[in-house]
């Protein structure tokens, strides 16, 4: 029969951690390896690459089983976690020699989870961070932290749409939320593929400062965030700062999709940093200077004086080239001080680290040095506020070897002289060793064995070994026999296992002395995390500011002015990332002006000439100057942008399911409801994702509210030249057109923006470009001949190529003549159209309609398609 697998105390301690946690992956330490077992192992060795296998594989219900080596397991964990998952890790919490036979103690030491894993070398420069959120009547509180920098922030948003847009610019991977959040504001955050996590209940003690927040819901809802991470930590959280408040409306808004159209972080294309403004941009020296870059890119600033002051330390970059310099030379050799301080505070800090640290902290006095060299005041006030933390530069100096392993347990991190118990011992270890050194000598030459080994193993201690062709030379009684190989046997002597008392206990006293002043010293720099953080933070962002300084010298951008009111002029702009691609002196740069009474810009022009790069190029050039870096210009004159609006590009929504058109028009409805006189909207080619009337007649009902309700600064680029009449009937818009030349059939593009509008459209030449076969070029272009003479067109295909007919090419069926009735008198009057004449029926319906409308009110669009549907009625 089959054996039963019994319930072993081990399994059953297994089970009972598992009940815990039982949203994650349970790594069980059992010897040298961390074991899964049950539905765990299935999954895990399927993610993981492992072989599965089985406790008790003879019998019927065998538990699965795999396992990976606890010296690795940092890595599989890793694995696990960038794939959304949790990982609850079980220890073992004694030696399982001390257990005399018992169940080894164990217990649940972390919970890594995707919001909380600690060190990712690969993102360095990014922050990881896990949010909370509440709900109070459909409005919202959101907190969120990174827990390896200790930044904690928190908020209140009115809406579902600006919560998702939020989480989104976060790019959190983790949300935290009571069991009792409505279920039906989850779906749309769990389809971004973001990892939801459930508590049921708060802490009731917190060591964390709520002092700044005095909103109830905002403390409620970063209790539920700190709740979170001392449930999963189980360790002290001494690093997380005081929580800060913010109001997104304090920033220049820009939702997600305008980040993506713009290109600020990624790539559209590749899904890279390359090729984006944080890709220009980033002259950053350091990882938290790294950090500090894209926060301020994905919030710029609308306070005209911050953004001044700001502007005012890139110059004195600008202008002190040399001491810039050496300033980059020393903030290189600094580590990640944000990321450190969180690590001496979780106790993960090793020897290296703390070396890191060291040296971080010995270039801060030659940058000091270097910063106040420069003499201007606004830059010595930071200087004022940077601390040396001297104290624990000195400590770590005087404590640490420098050049630790990697391991705080195993010996050779404590200087020699830092403690004189250890000194003793250290002593003690190297007397011995020196001792068997000289025993192997005098022994080699007793025998006259001259490969006569002195050894060491865990299990016999130190030895004498001597190769199986020397033993007849081993004189009678020297040594005790302890070991037989197949090559050698190994022998003591009392002597030699007195030795080896002394120098194991001094090596085990040494290597738990060690730990234990470690320990100490870890202990003092934790007390100092507050001042690590401050000086990460002043250091970071005088990184940002020199990494502007040189962008700005390298590619000769300019400080905009900031004025107050409806004005904008920006002198020979160009777009910073393409002309960074194509070098200085290819880019061809163009003027943008917006004045008092001017709302909108309706730009003309082929594909592909570039009326989407000269649109995102004046949003880029807000968003530079917004972060208080310099433009690529001659000169700029700009308002304080309040919010960016984008509609562009043509893409479906797959997660809600939305058309291209769909979007396009949820994009535009948002412009139109939330943008102010102190926007910037951008528009291309509006309208194009649905039928061309109704296209056009959408483009311009859009561009009239704007012009009478909105007032914002807006650039329409369109394809539908009939719009350009728009000029001549509303105030506040102005046509511009990106220049092409036709030679010898050619399309040339210019790239020169200009006033007035396109002469035509090039869409035939464009597709010449693409290189489309001729006789496709030339069918389309006797098409569009035709096309545009008669107003109309009745398009069918014929076998051979694509055929469009006017009504007047078709051959006219003969038909049999009827009849006609002699008109009648009605009433005494003659009728103009007798009812058996259709002709004169359907233009008796035409001029119906025409001495219904009202003539005054009817917009060019609306007259245009009457005209085209009469026109249709008469032939």
């Amino acid at each position: 029969m089959p054996q039963k697998t019994k319930e072993t105390p081990m399994m059953e301690q297994y089970l009972e951690y598992k009940k815990q946690f039982p949203d994650a992956f349970l790594f069980y330490r059992v010897g040298d390896f961390y074991e899964m077992f049950y539905d765990d192992a299935i999954k895990g060795s399927q993610i993981l690459e492992l072989t599965l296998t089985s406790r008790n594989k003879k019998a019927d219900d065998s538990i699965p089983m795999c396992g990976v080596p606890h010296k690795a397991v940092e890595s599989y964990i890793d694995t696990l976690v960038d794939k959304g998952y949790k990982v609850a890790v079980c220890d073992q919490l004694e030696n399982p020699a001390d257990a005399e036979g018992k169940m080894v103690k164990r217990g649940i030491t972390r919970v890594v989870t995707p919001g909380t894993i600690m060190d990712n070398a690969n993102q360095a420069t990014e922050n990881n961070y896990i949010t909370a959120i509440t709900n109070n009547k459909g409005a919202f509180g959101l907190a969120y932290a990174d827990l390896s920098t200790g930044e904690v922030k928190v908020t209140s948003i009115d809406n579902q749409l600006g919560l998702i847009n939020e989480m989104q610019n976060l790019n959190t991977k983790e949300t935290v939320v009571l069991n009792t959040f409505p279920k039906k504001y989850l779906d749309p955050i769990r389809k971004l593929g973001i990892l939801i996590s459930r508590i049921t209940d708060l802490e009731d003690n917190y060591s964390f400062d709520f002092s700044a927040v005095t909103d109830d819901s905002q403390v409620d809802t970063l209790k539920l965030l700190i709740s979170y991470l001392i449930k999963t930590q189980m360790r002290s959280l001494d690093h997380l700062k005081a929580a800060q408040t913010y109001e997104t409306s304090a920033y220049l808004l820009m939702d997600h999709n305008a980040q993506s159209n713009l290109e600020l972080f990624k790539n559209i294309r590749t899904d890279k940093k390359s090729g984006t403004l944080l890709w220009l941009l980033d002259e950053t020296k350091t990882a938290m200077g790294g950090r500090l870059l894209k926060q301020w890119l994905a919030r710029p600033l609308i306070k005209a004086n911050k953004l001044r002051d700001r502007q005012h330390i890139v110059q004195v970059f600008l202008d002190n080239y040399f001491q810039r310099a050496s300033f980059q030379d020393y903030l290189t050799k600094v580590y990640d001080l944000e990321r450190l301080a969180g690590r001496v505070a979780y106790g993960t800090v090793n020897g290296r680290d703390l070396i890191q640290l060291k040296t971080s902290l010995e270039q801060v006095p030659q940058i000091k040095s270097i910063l106040l060299d420069i003499g201007d005041d606004q830059l010595s006030s930071y200087v004022e506020k940077i601390d040396d933390v001297a104290d624990v530069r000195d400590l770590i100096d005087r404590a640490i070897v420098d050049e630790p392993p990697i391991s705080v347990t195993g010996g050779g991190v404590i200087k020699e002289g830092y403690n004189d118990q250890l000194d003793q011992y250290t002593d003690a270890s190297k007397n011995g060793k020196q001792w068997m050194a000289e025993l192997k000598v005098k022994e080699q030459e007793v025998t006259g064995i001259n490969n006569l080994k002195i050894g060491y193993n865990k299990v016999f201690g130190y030895y004498i070994e001597i190769s199986r062709a020397n033993i007849d030379k081993v004189p009678e009684g020297r040594y005790q026999r302890k070991q037989t190989l197949t090559n050698a046997e190994r022998y003591i002597t009392p002597e030699l296992k007195e030795k080896e008392s002394l120098i194991l206990e001094a090596e085990d006293k040494s290597q738990a002395l060690e730990y234990h002043l470690f320990d100490e010293i870890r202990a003092k720099v934790k007390k100092q995390i507050r001042r690590l953080q401050d000086l990460a933070s002043i250091l970071s962002e005088l990184d940002v500011l020199q990494s502007f300084a040189i962008v700005s010298e390298t590619y000769h951008y300019v400080a905009p002015d900031f004025v107050e009111g409806h004005q904008l002029k920006i002198v020979n702009g160009r777009h910073p990332v393409v002309e960074k691609v194509l070098g200085n002196n290819s880019y061809i740069p163009n003027d943008v002006t917006f004045d008092s009474e001017t709302d909108v810009l309706l730009i003309t022009g082929p594909n592909m000439s570039g009326k989407s790069t000269y649109m995102r190029q004046l949003a880029l050039t807000v968003i530079m100057a917004q972060i208080g870096c310099f433009v690529p210009a001659e000169a700029a004159t700009l308002p304080i942008f309040d919010h960016i609006f984008t509609r562009i590009g043509a893409a479906d929504d797959l997660i809600s399911g939305d058309s291209t058109f769909m979007v396009e028009m949820r994009e535009a409805n948002d412009a139109l409801k939330n943008a102010t006189k102190n926007s910037l909207v951008i528009f291309d080619e509006l309208g194009r994702g649905t039928a061309t009337y109704d296209g056009m007649a959408l483009a311009q009902a859009i561009i009239e509210y704007i012009d009478k309700n909105v007032h914002a600064m807006t650039m329409f680029s369109t394809h539908y030249h009939e719009l350009t009449v728009l000029e001549s009937q509303l105030t506040g818009v102005k046509n511009v057109h990106v220049d092409a030349s036709e030679e010898d059939g050619n399309l040339v593009f210019l790239h020169k923006v200009l006033p007035g509008p396109a002469d035509k459209s090039y869409g035939i030449h464009v597709a010449k470009l693409a290189g489309l076969p001729d006789q496709v070029l030339t069918r389309a272009d006797s098409i569009l001949s035709k096309l545009e003479s008669e107003g109309g067109a009745e398009i069918k295909a014929s076998e051979d190529v694509i055929v469009a007919e006017t009504k007047a090419d078709m051959p006219v069926e003969e038909k049999p003549k009827k009849k006609t009735k002699k008109a009648q008198p009605d009433d005494g009057q003659l009728s103009l159209f007798p009812e058996d004449d259709p002709n004169m029926l359907k233009a008796k319906e035409v001029t119906d309609e025409l001495s219904k409308q009202d003539l005054m009110n009817v917009t060019p669009i609306e007259a245009i398609n009457l005209l085209y549907k009469w026109q249709q009625k008469l032939k």
